[in-house]
């Protein structure tokens, strides 16, 4: 771990196995600025290798969504991956880990909450990305507030799995949201990608198991075609958690062979531990096994 991540900025010492060394890009932010200490009310934690991320301690936190999501991009990306964009980009743990791993992409990030996006512009500036990585803060429906023409060879999702009504809403604003389709679902990030996507390019998402069945509908009415899916399931012989999917413009994916149903992601294995897929995945993503 770098030297000035280690004093004073990190909230917390990083649970990472002796001598292990961090892989990837170093974060090449600004260093000692008042604005990249964590306050009171946030964590300064570790992403990707020795990327870090500003999230409220309270508030919402990346999770095993996001980095399914991130790996899924980055592993069904285009060869020649020059430009991503992340629809309803939160504090950025998608966009960052994608930025992280193409280290000379451009990258555009879209958000409606004005604390998620100044937690991320933060966090850009923190690990040096800022002159490649911007945010625009809008909602992805308003597609004239943030898509100026622009084509994306990657187009990234984790909508909020819940319609309202169908849970207990939360009083933090910002878990609400994220949890929520206060601004849309699957059907609203559909249409967003769709509008941005290159020709060649992918979509990648994930949907709740509750509402997974609303896909096919979406993608179909987007123009999109799906690719390939994949349940993720926290333990063997568990139900799944959630579900990633990766997809494509219609008239693209029609000259390609698909086989949808990749076989399922388990994270734990019976007795808890770890599986070898699943230490691959966060190998990959720059975490420690």
């Amino acid at each position: 771990m770098h030297d000035w991540l280690r004093s004073p900025p990190l909230s917390r010492p990083p649970r990472r196995p002796a001598n292990w060394q961090p892989p990837g890009p170093a974060p090449r932010g600004a260093r000692g600025e008042a604005q990249l200490f964590p306050r009171e009310d946030e964590d300064l934690s570790l992403l990707s290798g020795d990327w870090a991320i500003f999230q409220l301690r309270e508030g919402h936190r990346w999770s095993l969504d996001d980095l399914i999501a991130a790996d899924t991009a980055c592993t069904h990306a285009p060869q020649r991956m020059h430009r991503a964009l992340d629809l309803g980009c939160g504090i950025g743990s998608v966009l960052m880990m994608v930025a992280w791993s193409f280290p000379e992409a451009e990258l555009l990030g879209v958000e409606a909450q004005a604390r998620s996006v100044e937690l991320l512009r933060r966090s850009l500036r923190f690990n040096g990305a800022e002159q490649r990585v911007r945010v625009v803060h809008a909602d992805l429906r308003e597609h004239a507030r943030w898509w100026t023409g622009e084509r994306f060879d990657l187009v990234t999702g984790t909508p909020p799995y819940l319609p309202v009504g169908t849970g207990t809403r939360s009083r933090h604003s910002q878990c609400d949201s994220c949890r929520f389709e206060l601004r849309g679902g699957i059907e609203a990030y559909c249409e967003a990608a769709a509008l941005a996507l290159a020709t060649d390019g992918r979509f990648v998402f994930c949907e709740g198991d509750t509402s997974v069945e609303r896909v096919p509908a979406s993608l179909e009415a987007a123009g999109l075609t799906l690719l390939q899916r994949q349940a993720i399931h926290g333990r063997v012989g568990k139900p799944p958690l959630f579900h990633v999917f990766v997809a494509a413009l219609a008239r693209q994916a029609n000259t390609e062979s698909t086989s949808p149903d990749a076989a399922p992601l388990f994270i734990r294995d019976q007795s808890g531990a770890r599986t070898p897929d699943y230490v691959a995945l966060r190998r990959r993503r720059g975490l420690p096994e």
